[in-house]
């Protein structure tokens, strides 16, 4: 009995590792934040942004953060926007690859250079069919930490339904072949 047990604990532990991946967590400008002063494409430099990644965007309260399209990332247009943040503290999970584009909602900041255009490649750890379902598109909140690092490793990749019934199955197996020996 005791024998199995640790087998199955053993299995459950490689299946863990084989679903971790590369993603990261970028404080977008490092300990500068999303500022006018902060050089984005220094920032950017020497990045590699893949699908499981995670963008936080950290500024002051008088400031916003939009995603935008490519023509009005180009233009500074503020008025046709995706999506606008004003809390001080934006996470935005890059969920398919592709170009991202960002820009401070004050257009003169904006053409002062507070944008940021971010390719997001394919995730090579996961397999292309593999859904992240259950992430959002973005996710606010939370308390500016004035002390951030540039890069955090987030480890797992978010595990789809399928996944979880798979592991409630086997879970469920494993009692009912225990109770049986």
């Amino acid at each position: 009995m005791r024998k199995q047990f640790v087998i199955l604990v053993l299995g459950l532990i490689a299946f863990g590792f084989a679903l971790t991946s590369d993603a990261n967590t970028y404080i977008v400008g490092d300990n500068s934040g999303w500022d006018i002063s902060t050089n984005l494409d220094t920032w950017e430099q020497g990045k590699k942004f893949i699908v499981g990644d995670v963008l936080v965007f950290q500024y002051a309260s008088t400031d916003t953060l939009c995603e935008v399209g490519q023509d009005s990332f180009q233009a500074c247009n503020t008025t046709n926007v995706i999506k606008c943040f004003s809390d001080g503290n934006t996470s935005i999970p890059l969920t398919s690859p592709g170009e991202r584009y960002f820009l401070c909602g004050n257009r003169l900041y904006c053409f002062s250079g507070m944008k940021l255009d971010v390719l997001v490649e394919r995730n090579q750890s996961v397999p292309a069919e593999a859904p992240l379902n259950g992430v959002p598109e973005s996710e606010s909140g939370g308390s500016k930490n004035n002390n951030p690092s540039t890069i955090v490793p987030s480890g797992v990749v978010p595990i789809n339904v399928e996944s979880s019934m798979f592991l409630m199955g086997l879970l469920g197996f494993w009692c009912v072949f225990s109770s049986i020996m």
